[in-house]
């Protein structure tokens, strides 16, 4: 009886330090940590808490540069910054992970949200602006000229992108933004007798944006400054090239119709 006492007893001993010992947590590893961080990140993202996301994101990339998740906490940087408005940083991280992953699956993002993040600036500045079909020639749309490029190598580089389609329309918006501003400041310089500055605004139309609505009106500037320079032989080239522009373009109206 005495034996089965103190046997029922070392059972019970067992019992409480197994009990025991399954409540103690287990250490935390470096890659448990790194996971933590990570999952962190997570939710922060998902309930829109983009600053916060931040924070937990520069962590990771800091603590565990070579981690399993660093790759794609970098790219998950570039979403949070542009989500939180910090366009500028958003540029520089993309900039950093097409560097870092010239050949990663997620560089086709890189690209476009580098070029996304430019054209959310323009945007936001010209939500200064009363009425955007009222800009004058004072209107500075260098950002919206690097977003046009941006967008632009971004379909060259990556034509069956997923994110090509959105990029597309975004460079109608822009390409129409930009080539009026082109089309007033050629204008503006007419006005003022400045026309080597207006051929040459009317320049940049005719090379980076063929497709625009004012490609006709920029070739129609050449011709009219290059006259009031008395620059026949220029105006003469200029003045062909305009006609074939427009033979070519009755011609396409016709087939249409």
């Amino acid at each position: 009886m005495k034996i089965y006492s103190n046997l029922s007893l070392l059972i019970l001993v067992a019992f409480f330090i197994s009990c025991a010992t399954q409540n103690i947590e287990e250490p935390m590893t470096p890659a448990k940590i790194e996971k933590e961080i990570y999952d962190q990140a997570q939710e922060r993202i998902k309930s829109g808490n983009y600053s916060m996301a931040i924070d937990a994101l520069e962590s990771l990339e800091k603590r565990f540069p070579f981690g399993k998740y660093a790759e794609q906490a970098q790219a998950e940087l570039i979403y949070a910054y542009y989500e939180n408005g910090l366009y500028e940083s958003a540029v520089v991280a993309a900039e950093r992970f097409i560097s870092l992953h010239p050949r990663h699956p997620n560089t086709d993002y890189a690209y476009y949200m580098k070029g996304l993040a430019k054209f959310s600036k323009e945007k936001e500045l010209l939500s200064n602006v009363p009425l955007l079909g009222e800009l004058t020639y004072k209107r500075d749309l260098t950002q919206a000229k690097e977003s046009f490029d941006e967008l632009t190598e971004f379909i060259s580089r990556f034509p069956e992108s997923s994110y090509v389609e959105d990029a597309k329309r975004r460079m109608l918006f822009l390409r129409s933004l930009i080539s009026k501003q082109e089309i007033e400041v050629a204008e503006f310089y007419i006005e003022r007798k400045a026309y080597i500055a207006a051929v040459s605004r009317a320049d940049y139309i005719i090379s980076n944006l063929p497709n625009s609505r004012e490609f006709q009106k920029a070739l129609e500037i050449k011709v009219q400054a290059y006259d009031l320079m008395g620059k026949e032989d220029l105006k003469n080239q200029a003045a062909e090239v305009l006609k074939k522009f427009i033979e070519a373009s009755n011609k396409k109206t016709g087939e249409k119709s």
